[in-house]
């Protein structure tokens, strides 16, 4: 019997005469964890259909236990063992944990009446397997990101998976979760089950994968076992590019006389926020970290003006300011780029040149109408300066790629002349050249335009290479205040873990 459970050879897709895939060839083998890299737009999302049944390929064949596959559709895929867990986790959030875990054994065992007794024996089945705990009658939507994708794992596992595909799986976890969902992945490999781990963060891939495919441009250009590789060979392999990542040096020189940009003296909110005591100034890019609930977002958030009720000072260039409402913030040039873009950030269905203007309509029609002149002029220098790939302004934001999306957004605020810029998780769910563009961008206007930044991540990578001090939160407090020039990447995971 064949040791690979599913090869595609020479596999090609089109749309609408545009090449997605192009005669691409991949082989997972039994327990396998195959890391799938590349940017976005390079063809990953277009394979993973084709594995599951969703897209027909043009040319190629699909071999499964070594057998070719005529026609591979949604059904057959799943049949075979193919389970597909999407970022989205594709979970009934108006049902329970033990409903969502039920419902395709009962399905497949063609129930007409729902036994709910059996209904929990298949849940708790499926969480045991995990070796987790999850409160089966809770609702799937009142779970965590990390609760959600254990619910999706054990769900796969329920339905005779032999090949689990998780599309970006970390995005939305913290380093514990990262560690737990690992684990779990490692457990699930360990009884003959394949994982294709679809990631952009090289380190991972690294760490938990036996082997590494990277595509670009819908064609494969790297493949090989995981020691082969390196975080520069894979990024180069991504881009066609060497991205060099220098550490980030504040010019006291230039900024050191003039007041910071943003004090606090004791800011303290509830069990939030617990005296809060940080200095940002002009030209400093400042990184926050901490683990899920340590009061970094509610930090944002305050200095956003949308906790009123804070206790202690805040100051703006060195004088004391009340932010009570967002309105007070942006007077007072203060920007915040949410960590969730999608759902706070951005108006999907609008297009590129009224989300970029959203903020600045008071200054385009001082009177009744707008400008439009200098709409356009203004919109097509954001566009060009933050080099947002489209043909054009009208362009739906939701049609662009996750990269793109975030440069709309920070574009948004630059055009509000803001002298102090939050960014709460930058770079999530962006590709590793985007990546690289956004913060190259973030540190230009720091280093030459005197913005203060201020940029929360659980990327240890990206705040090393970014920041010239990084802060620690646990419980609302700061706990640790390091130099990035200092401190290593592993120095500050370390520290991180050990935050109990």
């Amino acid at each position: 019997m064949s040791e690979n459970f599913i090869e595609l050879r020479n596999v090609r897709k089109e749309f609408a005469g545009v090449v997605a895939l192009n005669d691409l060839s991949l082989t997972i083998r039994k327990g396998e964890i195959h890391c799938l890299a590349g940017e976005n737009g390079s063809g990953k999302s277009t394979l993973i259909k084709v594995m599951s049944g969703v897209y027909q390929p043009d040319g190629g064949e699909i071999s499964i236990d070594g057998n070719k596959v005529e026609h591979l559709s949604p059904m057959a895929s799943i049949e075979h063992g193919v389970q597909v867990i999407y970022q989205d986790f594709s979970l009934f959030g108006n049902l329970t944990v033990a409903e969502n875990l039920a419902m395709n054994v009962q399905l497949r065992e063609q129930r007409h009446i729902l036994n709910w007794r059996r209904m929990r024996e298949i849940a708790k089945e499926a969480v045991s397997r995990l070796g987790v705990e999850l409160d089966l009658d809770t609702d799937v939507e009142k779970l965590s990101t990390a609760g959600k994708q254990l619910v999706a794992i054990a769900r796969a596992l329920m339905s005779d998976a032999r090949l689990i595909i998780m599309d970006e799986p970390t995005t939305a976890l913290t380093g514990k979760e990262i560690e737990t969902l690992f684990r779990i992945v490692r457990d699930i490999q360990s009884r003959g089950i394949a994982i294709l781990f679809v990631s952009h963060k090289m380190r991972e891939m690294l760490e938990i994968s036996d082997h590494i495919t990277v595509i670009r441009n819908g064609e494969k250009v790297a493949d090989g076992p995981t020691r082969d590789f390196d975080e520069a060979l894979i990024t180069r392999h991504m881009t066609g590019l060497d991205i060099i990542s220098e550490p980030y040096v504040w010019d006291q020189a230039q900024y050191g006389s003039q007041p910071a940009r943003v004090e606090t003296q004791n800011l303290s909110f509830g069990s939030d926020l617990d005296n809060i005591n940080l200095s940002v100034r002009p030209g400093e890019i400042v990184g926050v970290s901490g683990l899920l609930g340590s009061g970094r977002t509610e930090l944002a958030l305050a200095l956003f003006g949308m906790m009123p009720g804070y206790s202690g000072s805040i100051a703006i260039s060195g004088q004391e300011t009340k932010l009570a409402t967002p309105q007070d913030a942006i007077h007072a040039g203060i920007a915040y780029v949410p960590e969730d873009r999608l759902s706070e950030g951005l108006f999907l269905t609008q297009g590129i040149d009224r989300n970029i203007l959203s903020t600045s309509y008071e200054k385009l029609a001082p009177g009744l109408l707008i400008d439009q002149k200098k709409a356009e002029d203004w919109v097509d220098t954001m566009i060009r300066d933050m080099q947002i790939a489209t043909p054009t302004g009208k362009k739906l934001v939701k049609e662009l790629s996750g990269g793109n999306q975030q440069r709309v957004v920070i574009a948004r605020w630059l055009l509000t002349n803001a002298k102090f810029l939050i960014l709460n998780g930058p770079t999530v769910g962006v590709d590793v050249g985007s990546k690289a563009e956004i913060h190259r961008i973030i540190r230009e206007l720091a280093q030459k335009e005197g913005l203060a930044v201020l940029m929360i991540s659980d990327d240890v990578p990206e705040l090393v290479h970014n920041c010239n001090r990084i802060v620690l939160m646990h419980r609302g407090a700061f706990v640790e205040e390091m130099a990035s020039a200092e401190t290593s990447e592993d120095q500050i995971s370390d520290k991180l873990k050990n935050l109990t």
